[in-house]
C-alpha cells in the first residue's frame, strides 16, 4: 500500500508543480491557455513543438522556468512508473484487483479537485502571492503586447532636413490619423543627446532628430521617406485616408480603433 500512496502524493505533487509553473509563465505575460499548455507540455517533455514555444525559448525568464519544469518532469514520470510497477508486484487477483480499485478511485478524486475552478482560483492566489513575493516573475512581452507580430512596429526615423516631419509641430502634423504614434525624440545638442520621452504636441521636430515611432510597418517606412511639399501633404492624406478605411473595418469585424 505503501508504493500505491506513494504514486498517488507523486501525482498530486506533479499537478501542483504544472500548476505553479503555468501560473509563473502567467505572470511573464502569456495568456492562462497558452501558459498551461506549455507548462504541461514540458512537463512531460511531450508536445512542446507550437508556434508559441519561439515566445518561450527567446524569452530568458521563461527558458528557466520551463527549464526547471523539465527537470522535474523527468523526476516526476520516472517516479510514477516505478511506485507504480510496485504497487502491484507480489500480488495475488484479490490484492491487485483492491489496489486497481483504490488507484482509480484515487486518481478520480484528484482528477476531480484540479478540475475544480474553487481549487484552482484558491490555489492561483496563494502561488501569485508566493511568486511575488519570492520571485520576479512580472516581465511583459511587449513584443506581443504591441502586436509587433501583426504588422506593427517600432522604428527609428532620422529626419532629413528636406523631411516633411521636419521643423513642423506634432500637433500640426496630425500623426495619429495616419495611425502612428510618436513616442520619444533623441535630439542633439552640443556633444550631447537629449531624449524627449512622451512628446507633447508643441514639441517641434528638427533636422536630425531620431523619432522612435509606432505604426504598421509599410506607414513607418513611407513616412521616413516623405518630403516636404505638395507630393508630401498628398502621401500624408492617401495615408490618414487608408488608416480610417482601416478602422471602419475594425469596427465592422466588431473589433476596436
Amino acid at each position: 500500500m505503501i508504493a500505491l500512496f506513494s504514486f498517488l502524493t507523486i501525482v498530486v505533487l506533479s499537478i501542483i508543480v504544472v500548476r505553479i509553473g503555468a501560473i509563473a509563465l502567467e505572470l511573464t505575460g502569456l495568456s492562462p491557455e497558452v501558459a498551461s499548455f506549455q507548462a504541461q507540455s514540458a512537463f512531460s517533455g511531450v508536445g512542446f513543438t507550437t508556434t508559441e514555444s519561439e515566445a518561450i525559448v527567446n524569452h530568458y525568464l521563461r527558458r528557466r522556468i520551463v527549464r526547471l519544469l523539465m527537470l522535474l518532469g523527468g523526476a516526476g514520470i520516472t517516479s510514477s512508473i516505478a511506485t507504480l510497477v510496485l504497487t502491484f508486484i507480489g500480488e495475488g487477483g484479490r490484492g491487485v484487483a483492491l489496489r486497481g480499485t483504490i488507484l482509480g478511485g484515487g486518481l478520480l478524486v484528484i482528477f476531480l479537485f484540479a478540475r475544480s475552478k474553487y481549487i484552482y482560483n484558491f490555489t492561483k492566489k496563494i502561488i501569485v502571492k508566493g511568486l511575488n513575493r519570492y520571485a520576479t516573475l512580472r516581465l511583459y512581452d511587449y513584443e506581443e503586447m504591441l502586436g509587433l507580430s501583426k504588422g506593427y512596429t517600432i522604428s527609428r526615423i532620422t529626419v532629413r532636413d528636406d523631411s516633411w516631419l521636419s521643423n513642423r509641430a506634432l500637433k500640426d502634423l496630425n500623426l495619429e490619423l495616419e495611425g502612428v504614434l510618436i513616442l520619444a525624440i533623441y535630439r542633439k545638442i552640443g556633444s550631447e543627446e537629449k531624449f524627449i520621452g512622451a512628446p507633447r504636441g508643441d514639441t517641434v521636430i528638427k533636422p536630425g532628430d531620431v523619432l522612435i515611432c509606432y505604426a504598421r510597418h509599410d506607414v513607418a517606412k513611407a513616412l521616413s521617406q516623405r518630403v516636404k511639399g505638395t507630393e508630401g501633404d498628398r502621401e500624408h492624406a492617401l495615408c490618414v485616408e487608408e488608416e480610417r478605411k482601416l478602422c471602419d473595418m475594425r469596427r465592422v469585424r466588431g473589433g476596436f480603433d
